[in-house]
Formats: C-alpha cells, structure tokens, sequence
C-alpha cells in the first residue's frame, strides 16, 4: 500500500516513510489512496488475541513491516504494560456496551497508540536510512501530551516537545504532563485554546519545510498526533477487539451489525472505526458525538463546516476543538479527490469554513449519526449511569453515553451499541464528583480521594501520589513565540 498526500495525489510514501514524516510536505496528511481491496479475512481475527489481532491489522494498513516484525513490535508496545493483557476490555452497562480505552499506563485511550508509535517511529527510522534524531511535536487537548511523553521517555534516537493550551486541560492532566520525567521530553503551555496549539504546530511543520530551516542540523520533526498514520493505525485495532467481545458474550452472531459510539473532537478516534468498516468488520452506524463545541456535529447534519463561533471550555476538555484534523482524511477517503480537498482546506484556512458537495454529504449520511451533549447532560449522565448500573464514567465517556440514548431513540431499529470510554474518571475527578451530588471543592487532588472514598472504585497506580510528584515544566508561552521555541529546543538543549 503507498500512502498519499490528501491534498496532493502525486505526493506519495511508503507506509513507513509516512510514519516518519507525520505530515506530507504540501501541508496534507497522509492516507491510502484507497482503502478497496485489500485481502483481509477479518473473521479469522476473532477467535486471536488482542495482541495477535494487533498485529494482523497493522501489518495490513502498515506493509513497510512483515508480520514477524509487526509481532515483535506489538509484543514490546504492549506486553505488561496495561492492566489487563486485553488490552481494552469491555462492560455491559445496561443494554449497552463500553469498551475501556483507559487501563493503559497514562489512563486515556491514547496508551493504545502511543505505546506503539515510538516503536513504529524508531523501526520507521531504520528501514528509511535516517541518522537524524527524531524531534516530535505535538498539540495536545489533555490526554495525547501525557501518553506520547510516556511513550517516547528515554527512546533513543527521538525527543519529544508538546504544547498544551494554557488553562484548557484538567489539572490531573496538567499535573501527568509537568511532571513528567525523561532526559528528552518537554512540554510547554501555549495561551490561548487547543486550536491555537495545533495551528501553531501545523504552521511550524509547514515553516521548516519550506524554509529548510533545520537542514543540517541532524534533526526532523515528527508528529505524535493522530495526524500520523502510524498513531491512527493501532486504534483500529479496538473496534475489532470489540466486535470479537460481543461475538464470544453472545451478543451477536459474526456478520452482524454493531454501531460505535466515539467522543472526538480532533475525529481520529472515530475515523478508526471508519478504517476499520472499510477493512470489513460489520460496523454500522459511527455516531459521531461531541460537546459543547458541537462543530462536528453540525458539519455532520448540514454538510457545512464553520470555525467561526464561540468556543467553549467545558468538563470535557479533549473535545475543545473547533478544527478537527482528521476529517481532512475522511474527505479525502470518500471523495477520493486530492483537488477537492486542497480547496476545501484553503478555504478553512482563508474563511474559517467550507461546504462539502452534495455527493459528498450523502456519503457522510450514509455512514454517520452525529449528536452533542452539554456539561450539564454529561453530569446527568455520569449520575444516572452511576445511580443504575454502579459504573463510574468519566466527562467523555458521558458525552457517548448520552450521545448514544438520543442515537436509540431517533433509530429504534439500531444495531446492538459500543460506547468508547475513553479516559478513567479519575482524571476529571471534581466534575465527576459534582455529577454524583458531591461537593468537590477547590482542590482536583483532594477530589480525587473523596471520589475514591465515596465510589470505592480504585484509583489508578499511576495516578497516585500525583500531588507530590516533582515539577519538571513549567514554560508558558505566546503562540507567535512557538517556532523560535521549537527551533531553539531542536538545535539547542535537547527537551
């Protein structure tokens, strides 16, 4: 399989050139031309393990790999590393499934990726004869920030620098990321919001392509994001590990329909379970739901995509996004229109909006259901899930979960329904808190203990004693001040 530029159809690499790159030159994300055709026994995947499934599908989206290369790549991301060799299991909570994304080292669904993209990065680098160090830059809602830092701690050849808005992430997340430690790892808090993090990382990338300003230096950047093929790839992986879930319960019978419900705000989580229907899994509908910033919503009902609105900070920090990146690959994909797509994202740029043709548009319906859910429904939800069942979600979580009751009742003829959970409460704890009629207080890590003394639903290991861990990062900085920072970082002291 050759990758491509979304924006360009003859600016093409190889899956594991791709990987190394993060983005395409022309400023585009890399993506299979198509997704048609490929040989792939998808029912042979579930009887497998989760590891043994991992590597079947990767070494398909990802041929620069053989399978025994693959194999032992999963086995280093993954073995004892999660706190269950599942990986991702799932929970019924009433008629309704939840797949548990967060039992990873950093407690997100990002662990599922992250663990593997540095390895991918690192045997990327090898097979593409690079010697230059990698230098990973990332924009990050909360969660992306922590997990890629974990995962590429210490990983030789590599360094890594993510940006964070000021004030826009939970302080559990804020406190994961400060603290982090590693002799190649930094993290810097931008003022202003996520999109103004990840613009200013896109236009760096963009900057140093055209300006070769780090030609000669032994050092290229990279991307942890899911604008990385090799960060969206691994996450296909849990649709399938889901479905094989519901088919070993009794659920259903192989070759029925299962509708996914995903929290996004940057759409690379959904966009998975996209790949993953376009390799065969009987996925049905993918509801699409988000929160108050309900951008993709809207563009998912009218076929409209507008920036231009206010945005909000919420309870569910890591859906703040009002320019989702990922989209760009799903347009791509139906549309298979490389023109098409460099307009519409000039026209992002330009306007802060674009319209999709009407083709297009029916295509999105055919595949999508997109609903929203305020702060205030998604502590209705955290309680009524809790008040019913005994099972304790976070903010994100919450957002599916009511997004996934409004999909049931518009759609009485639904498929059975997976809800993705993508974060442990534990990380939202005051919200949380004040969802199921406490008082949480001022202090996030007092609130954390008083969640665990009122649910007796245990805290993570790696979240506790978080207050007292020490603080390596403490930089805040400007947008306008993000490329001199970069550059500094790059050719000066490593992270």
């Amino acid at each position: 399989m050759i990758y491509q530029s979304t924006r360009n159809d003859s600016l093409q690499a190889s899956s594991a050139q791709a990987i190394l790159d993060g983005m395409a030159r022309d400023g585009g994300l890399y993506s299979p031309a198509s997704l048609d055709g490929l040989a792939f026994d998808w029912r042979s995947l579930l009887p497998l393990s989760t590891q043994e499934m991992a590597t079947k599908i990767l070494t398909v989206l990802l041929p620069s790999f053989s399978e025994a290369e693959m194999a032992a790549l999963v086995r280093q991301a993954y073995a004892g590393k999660f706190e269950t060799e599942e990986l991702t299991p799932t929970v019924s909570v009433g008629d309704d499934t939840l797949l548990e994304l967060f039992r990873g080292p950093t407690s997100a669904f990002k662990d599922v990726a992250l663990s593997m993209l540095p390895l991918l990065m690192t045997a990327a680098r090898e097979k593409c004869g690079v010697d230059d160090d990698i230098l990973i830059l990332t924009a990050t809602s909360g969660d992306t920030g922590k997990a890629a830092m974990e995962g590429f701690r210490n990983v030789p050849g590599t360094r890594i620098l993510v940006f964070y808005p000021h004030g826009g992430v939970s302080p559990v997340q804020q406190a994961q990321m400060a603290t982090q430690d590693g002799d190649n790892v930094c993290v810097c808090a931008v003022r202003g919001n996520f999109d103004d993090a990840q613009t200013g990382v896109k236009n760096i990338f963009a900057a140093v392509e055209q300006e070769e300003l780090l030609a000669g230096k032994g050092v290229r950047l990279s991307s942890a994001n899911s604008i990385n093929i090799g960060r969206l790839a691994p996450q296909v992986v849990y649709y399938f590990k889901a479905y094989a879930d519901l088919v070993r319960a009794g659920r259903i019978a192989p070759g029925e329909g299962v509708d996914f419900v995903v929290p996004t705000g940057n759409f690379g989580d959904i966009l998975a379970g996209y790949f993953a229907k376009a390799l065969g899994l009987p996925v049905g509908k993918l509801v699409c739901a988000s929160n108050a910033n309900h951008i993709l919503t809207d563009f998912l009902r009218t076929g409209v995509y507008d920036r231009n609105r206010p945005f909000y900070k919420t309870i569910s920090p890591s859906m703040d996004i009002l320019v989702s990146s990922n989209l760009e690959r799903l347009l791509f994909l139906l549309s298979r229109d490389a023109d098409l797509v460099a307009r519409l994202m000039k026209s992002l740029s330009e306007t802060g909006a674009y319209q999709v043709p009407a083709a297009l548009k029916q295509r999105l319906d055919e595949l999508f259901f997109a609903a929203c859910c305020d702060d205030e429904g998604a502590k209705r939800a955290i309680g009524t899930v809790w008040r019913q069942y005994g099972y304790l979600m976070d903010t994100h979580t919450a957002v599916a979960y009511d997004a996934a009751q409004q999909y049931k009742a518009a759609c009485p003829d639904h498929r059975p329904v997976v809800i993705l959970s993508t974060a442990s409460p534990y990380k939202f704890p005051a919200a949380v808190l004040e969802a199921l009629g406490e008082a949480p207080g001022p202090d996030e890590f007092a609130a954390m203990e008083r969640l665990a003394a009122v649910t007796k639903v245990p805290m993570p290991k790696n979240l506790q004693g978080l207050r007292e861990r020490l603080v390596r990062h403490r930089d805040v900085i400007e947008p306008g001040e993000m490329l001199s920072y970069v550059l500094d970082k790059a050719v000066g002291q490593e992270g």
